[in-house]
C-alpha cells in the first residue's frame, strides 16, 4: 500500500485564488478551498479490528478515486503506524480489543506530531456519552456503522478540504512569522551598526582606531556580569557604554587634541561633553530649565530605544565621583546610576592604559594601582571589586582589543 501526505502541489492548487499584492499575500476565498480542493492522493488511515470493515471502507474510497491508504486491524499499532506514514486523515473505530478508539484519540491529541491529524470516528456505538467523550478528545466527525458510502465520501471530502485550508493557514502563519523574525533581525543589525558608527564618529576625534569605545563597552559588560546583571542587561550596557563620550563631537579639536596641560577654561569646555552627549541622544529645547530638571531629563526614558535611554544616563554620569566631586552634576554615592559608576571604572582604566597625544600609556598593573587609590573617592568600592575580581577577563579583552601600532 503506497502512502503520501497532502503534497505541495495540492497546497499550491489550493492557494491559486490567492494573489500577491505589494509584497503581501491576499487570502483565498474559504468556499473555493473547501469545495474544490479535497485531494484524492491524500493518505487515509483506516483502523478497525474487523478486516471486512476495513475492506468495505477502502473499496468505497477507491471507487471515488482515492489511492493512498494505511490500514490496520491491530489497535496497538496505530500510533506507530501514524508516526511512520503521517496520514492526512484517520478513520477510527471505537470498540476494539486491547486499545479502544478513545484511548487512541487521547494518545494522538497528546502527541505534537499527530495532534492536528483530523480523525473521523466510525462506530456502531450509539451512547451519547461515548460521542461526547470522543468530541472532548478531539474527534473531527462521526459516521454510524454500517457506513453509507455517499455520506462517507461527502464527510471525508469536507474534512480533507478543511485540512488543506488549515494547512495553508498554518504555512501562511509560519511564513509571516519567519518574515517578521528576519525583518526584526535586520532591524536589530541596522540599529547596532548605527549606534556603533555614531560611537566611532565621536571617538575618531582623539582615537582614530575607535577601539577605545569597544574596550570600554567590553570592560563595562565584564564588570556588570560580576555584579549580577542579566544577559539582556549586559548586551544593552556594552552597546550603550560605547556612546559614553558622544558629546566630544561638540568639543573643539584645538582643546580635545591639545598636547599640553589644559587651562581651567579649556577644562571647563571639556566637561561640557557630558551634557552635549545627552543633548545629542535626547534633544530638548533650551528653556532655562533648572539643573534638577536637566538631570531628570538625562536619567529618564524618552526615546524609543532602551539602549539610547541607557546611553543618555551613561553619557551624563560617567564622570561623576563616588565622593560627590565629579561633574557635571556633583552626584554622590548611590545617587549615581550604577551604569555610570561601572563605566567610570572602565573608562579610567582604558584611558590610563592607552596612549594619547598628551600622554604615554601605562601598564595594566600601574593603572590598577591608580584605580585602587581612587577606591571610595573616585570609584564605587563594590564596582571596583567587581573589576578586580574579573581581572582575567579584563586582561583578555585588553589584549584582544589593543590599538594597532
Amino acid at each position: 500500500m503506497s502512502t503520501s501526505t497532502i503534497t505541495e502541489s495540492n497546497l499550491a492548487a489550493a492557494m491559486m485564488p490567492a494573489a500577491v499584492s505589494n509584497g503581501s499575500i491576499e487570502m483565498p476565498h474559504v468556499d473555493d478551498l473547501l469545495i474544490e480542493h479535497a485531494p484524492r492522493d491524500a493518505c487515509v488511515m483506516i483502523v478497525d479490528d474487523e478486516e471486512i470493515n476495513v475492506d468495505v471502507v477502502q473499496t468505497y474510497l477507491e471507487d471515488e478515486g482515492f489511492t493512498n491508504f494505511v490500514t490496520t486491524t491491530d489497535s496497538r499499532d496505530v500510533i506507530n503506524q501514524a508516526h511512520t506514514h503521517s496520514p492526512d486523515l484517520v478513520l477510527l473505530d471505537i470498540n476494539m480489543p486491547h486499545v479502544n478508539g478513545l484511548q487512541i484519540l487521547r494518545s494522538m491529541r497528546m502527541d505534537p506530531k499527530l495532534k492536528r491529524i483530523p480523525t473521523v470516528v466510525l462506530t456502531a456505538e450509539t451512547a451519547g456519552d461515548t460521542k461526547l467523550m470522543a468530541l472532548r478528545l478531539g474527534a473531527t466527525d462521526f459516521l454510524a456503522k454500517p457506513v453509507d458510502p455517499s455520506e462517507l465520501i461527502l464527510r471525508i471530502e469536507n474534512v480533507l478540504a478543511a485540512k488543506v485550508y488549515s494547512d495553508f493557514l498554518q504555512d501562511y502563519s509560519n511564513s509571516l512569522e519567519h518574515q517578521v523574525r528576519e525583518r526584526t533581525a535586520d532591524l536589530e543589525r541596522s540599529r547596532l551598526e548605527a549606534i556603533q558608527c555614531l560611537a566611532r564618529a565621536a571617538e575618531y576625534r582623539d582615537d582614530m582606531t575607535g577601539r577605545h569605545v569597544m574596550r570600554v563597552g567590553r570592560y563595562s559588560a565584564i564588570i556588570a556580569k560580576a555584579l549580577g546583571f542579566t544577559e539582556d542587561q549586559l548586551r544593552d550596557l556594552e552597546l550603550a557604554a560605547q556612546l559614553h563620550d558622544l558629546g566630544k563631537i561638540g568639543i573643539s579639536d584645538t582643546i580635545l587634541n591639545k598636547p599640553g596641560k589644559l587651562t581651567d577654561e579649556e577644562y571647563d569646555v571639556i566637561k561640557t561633553h557630558c551634557q552635549i552627549g545627552v543633548q545629542i541622544i535626547k534633544p530638548i529645547e533650551h528653556d532655562g530649565s533648572s539643573e534638577a530638571a536637566t538631570i531628570q531629563h538625562a536619567m529618564s526614558g524618552g526615546t524609543t530605544s532602551p539602549v539610547l535611554d541607557l546611553a543618555s544616563v551613561i553619557a551624563a554620569t560617567h564622570h561623576e565621583k563616588w565622593n560627590g566631586r565629579g561633574y557635571p552634576y556633583g552626584l554622590r554615592g548611590e545617587d549615581i546610576p550604577i551604569e555610570g559608576r561601572i563605566v567610570a571604572v572602565a573608562d579610567v582604566f582604558d584611558a590610563l592604559t592607552s596612549k594619547r597625544s598628551y600622554k604615554d600609556a601605562l601598564t595594566p598593573v600601574e593603572s590598577i594601582k591608580i584605580l585602587e587609590e581612587g577606591r571610595g573617592e573616585h570609584f564605587d568600592p563594590a564596582v571596583l571589586d567587581a573589576f578586580l575580581a574579573s581581572g582575567k577577563l579584563i586582561m583578555e579583552a585588553w589584549r584582544n582589543l589593543r590599538d594597532q601600532d
